[in-house]
């Protein structure tokens, strides 16, 4: 199910989500997963920010398909591998 907390238009519920089916990084996952060999690592490259969708897919991605994610946006690299958990960190910078 899409986070649509993500889309700051003002739509409606189902167009929120048919736009975070398009954003780029998922369309370059789709196509790295159908054209690439099982176990080779997904390199992706993005000029924008990624929105917390788009990181929880990848990383649910990385577990099911068994494949190390490599995803740079602008401000870093997110580096996913064969996991599927979210980690909260307290203000202390301590994780939970």
């Amino acid at each position: 199910m899409p986070e649509t907390g993500w889309v700051l238009h003002n739509i409606e519920e189902e167009e929120k989500e048919d736009a975070l089916g398009s954003h780029s990084e998922k369309l370059a996952l789709a196509f790295a997963l159908m054209n690439t060999s099982p176990g080779t690592t997904i390199r992706i490259v993005k000029n924008l920010r990624v929105c917390g969708d788009c990181h929880s897919l990848m990383k649910c991605a990385s577990k099911m398909s068994q494949r190390e994610i490599i995803l740079r946006d602008i401000k870093r690299f997110h580096h996913f591998r064969f996991f599927c958990k979210t980690q909260t960190i307290d203000g202390q910078g301590l994780r939970k």
